[in-house]
């Protein structure tokens, strides 16, 4: 039997079989381990380094530097901060002779196919430390090319974002580049300090950071936005009234056009012309929106503005924490004067503004800006530093996209609910909205910044692993608010699923993945990807297709991974090779039988395809209950007895069988009631400990043909979030299976 810990350290050893108690544990450490804190904000230059749609930085200095001679160097500079341990794998395509070193020692040095051969790229195997990495490239000029590529492999999963280095950028975001010098400066020399002064070593770090006199000189509108005559643009910043009871506040400055100020919402100046203002307001304690709408006029616009209370400055500060910027004013422009916003629509983070008023397309929209040149407010996720499918550490999850998450969210509800605990599916919801509340910003910063900082795997949709699980969360947080923002985020997985999603001939999903080693596959675990969200989007819609499609891809997928004389499923069919893997990897099982309960509770009865499905699950049962170890859990590659014991299936399988016995779909009830008890007993005494940390859950499964890869590759990781919510999910369905036996006979059969 595969050992965790010590029994005595189990949930089950403290609380027994008091499953409630056991679920608000489980519910309670994941809440605390993942604090609420949403997206960070930080400075970002446009005109500094973007990634393009594959995540991969453009440091493309040849393009950058025209003029640059060859045997000239550039460098460029980032920081990375770990909060933990981190294993990371990046890829480099390089434009000509590159050397990179991390933390200091050089870790690679391009040769001359990766200089000359254009579609080489090189994967180098990073281990991050906690606190500060620094990434530094040195890059020499040739006739072939200057620069290079670089960014994690599969970044919109891998994340990996890069701060600015020096002390004149502490906390801004992107790589600094330098202008291309004669020598190498640092041949033989130590590498800059990332936390000292740019200054340090005389050369011209880019983008550039500060205005230039000349710019400074002219009013702030027209320093951003240049001469717009007609064109309005707004400011926002906080007024922060420290001291106690309602005193007079003198708002003072200059105009350079049309000015009208807003303080909380409440209008208290409009001037027509350019001019100096003074008006008071009575203020009490605490902090206020101050927004301001400047018109340009012919010549100029733009305004200064100060706050006095008692002769005294009342300080400014920025409405939102900005890293990387002191500036207290937020600037949006240049707008149409046709464009009409409410305040509401202003004192706000979380959405883009249209230029014109019939703009529609991402580029004619734009978002809060600073006083710098060409620097934007750009939201990051930043609470999983470089967490990833295959390491997963001590890390918070809160506001991201993922599809580990969607079964977490999923399970949160449901634990939320029995317990009738309100914070809980608060705090569900909250992880939900946190990333649907920024859906139509996040489109607008890939559309400007060629890859987004927030929201990478819904942006970026290409599979089923990208959308539909956590959109199937989503729509079952639905059920509790019904925020309209996320039904157009609903349709547009449904548009994938239904008119881009790869299919075979006979209409199955299954992954193109052209080019990698995936390559025209399908996988056991596309069906918990896709139809569970199918059949709660039908029932929100009202569009029954979606739930004929669910029906038809559980007969489509049998047909290629059945494995009738064991009647489990293989995990993989590779195309490639016109066969299954037969390797019955135990969490892509549990996502086969996990998701056909999904479809079972709602297709209607009278359904063509119930009965087929119907019996399909009592094969699958029952091939699953064969198989099931004596300790109750089962094993990693379900036939194999060798294999460790695993969680997440056996989790799974504890749900599914519940779940059957209950709705009635099972021919022989007992036998499941049994197997379902006997592993969430496994469970709570080998899987789960006393403080509701989850053991023997495998992490993030690629396939092979064989088993040892399962068993020996496929190590388990303590609180994987690919088992921490089915965990609470099964668990809610025992606590139900147990309520429903506990009736008398005639109300169970009734």
């Amino acid at each position: 039997m595969t050992t965790y810990f010590n029994e005595q350290e189990s949930i089950q050893s403290r609380l027994g079989d008091d499953d409630n108690r056991t679920l608000k544990v489980l519910a309670d450490r994941y809440i605390g381990a993942n604090p609420p804190v949403p997206f960070a904000f930080r400075a970002f230059y446009r005109s500094g380094v973007l990634q393009n749609e594959d995540g991969m930085f453009d440091l493309n200095l040849g393009r950058r530097f025209p003029e640059a001679r060859p045997g000239q160097f550039s460098y460029a500079f980032g920081l990375v901060w770990s909060d933990g341990e981190r294993n990371l794998d990046v890829v480099f395509r390089c434009l000509g002779p590159i050397e990179f070193y991390f933390n200091d020692e050089r870790a690679y040095r391009s040769n001359v196919i990766d200089e000359i051969k254009l579609d080489a790229s090189v994967k180098l195997n990073l281990n991050f430390v906690k606190g500060w990495n620094w990434l530094f490239i040195k890059a020499k000029h040739t006739a072939a090319g200057f620069g290079c590529l670089f960014g994690s492999d599969e970044a919109k999963v891998r994340i990996l974002n890069v701060l600015t280095p020096f002390a004149e950028r502490q906390g801004q975001a992107g790589w600094v580049f330098s202008a291309p010098v004669d020598t190498d400066l640092f041949e033989g020399s130590p590498l800059p300090n990332g936390l000292a002064s740019e200054k340090e070593h005389g050369l011209r770090w880019l983008p550039a950071c500060e205005w230039s006199e000349d710019e400074l000189a002219k009013p702030v509108c027209e320093r951003l936005f240049g001469l717009q005559p007609g064109k309005q643009a707004y400011a926002w910043t906080k007024l922060d009234k420290v001291g106690l009871g309602e005193e007079p506040c003198l708002l003072k400055g200059h105009t350079a056009g049309p000015l009208t100020v807003w303080l909380d919402g409440k209008q208290v100046l409009e001037l027509e012309k350019e001019g100096s203002f003074q008006v008071e307001v009575p203020l009490s304690f605490g902090k206020y929106d101050l927004l301001i709408r400047s018109i340009c006029g012919d010549n100029a616009w733009g305004f200064t503005l100060h706050s006095y209370v008692r002769g005294e400055v009342v300080p400014l500060s920025a409405p939102q924490k900005v890293h990387g910027s002191a500036d207290p004013w937020f600037y949006v422009g240049p707008l149409d004067s046709s464009v009409e916003l409410a305040y509401e629509e202003l004192v706000r983070t979380d959405r883009v503004y249209a230029k014109g008023s019939d703009s529609d397309a991402a580029g004619d929209k734009t978002y809060w800006q600073l006083d710098r040149p060409d620097a934007w407010i750009r939201p990051y996720y930043e609470n999983a530093m470089l967490s990833n499918k295959w390491t997963v550490g001590n890390v918070t999850n809160y506001a991201r996209w993922d599809y580990p998450l969607g079964v977490t969210i999923y399970g949160l509800l449901q634990a939320g609910r029995l317990l009738e605990r309100p914070n809980i599916i608060r705090y569900a919801l909250g992880h939900v909205q946190s990333c649907t509340d920024m859906f139509e910003y996040s489109l607008w910063d890939r559309e400007k910044y060629g890859f987004p900082a927030i929201n990478q795997q819904l942006v970026m949709m290409k599979m089923l692993d990208n959308c539909g699980s956590f959109g199937s969360a989503m729509l079952e947080a639905y059920q509790e608010d019904k925020d309209p923002g996320f039904l157009p985020i609903a349709q547009r997985i449904a548009d994938f699923m239904f008119m881009r999603l790869e299919r075979k001939e006979d209409g199955a999903f299954y992954r193109i993945c052209q080019d990698e080693y995936s390559e025209n596959t399908m996988w056991a675990d596309d069906l918990y990807m896709s139809t569970p969200f199918l059949c709660r989007y039908a029932g929100i819609t009202g569009i029954s297709e979606a739930l004929d499609e669910a029906a038809k891809q559980f007969l489509l997928f049998r047909k290629y991974l059945y494995m009738p004389d064991q009647r489990i499923m293989s995990h993989v069919f590779d195309f490639k090779y016109g066969m299954a893997t037969g390797i019955p990897w135990g969490r892509g099982n549990g996502w086969t039988l996990f998701s056909l309960t999904e479809v079972l509770e709602v297709l209607p009865a009278e359904h063509e395809a119930r009965p087929e499905l119907v019996y399909f699950f009592n094969e699958l049962c029952a091939g699953y209950a064969d198989l099931q170890a004596e300790s109750g859990l089962w094993h990693q590659v379900l036939n194999d007895p060798d294999a460790y014991q695993e969680a997440s299936c056996t989790a799974m399988f504890a749900y599914a069988f519940a779940r059957g016995v209950r709705f009635g779909w099972l021919k022989e009830p007992d036998r499941f009631i049994n197997a379902s008890l006997k592993a969430w007993d496994g469970l709570t005494r080998l899987a789960i400990d006393a403080q509701g940390n989850v053991h023997g859950v495998c992490s993030g499964s690629r396939y092979a043909f064989t088993a040892d890869y399962y068993k020996k590759d496929l190590l388990t990781v303590t609180n994987d979030n690919h088992g921490v919510g089915i965990m609470m999910l099964a668990g809610t369905e025992v606590v139900k299976l147990k309520r429903w036996l506990s009736q008398p006979l005639e109300v169970l059969y009734t």
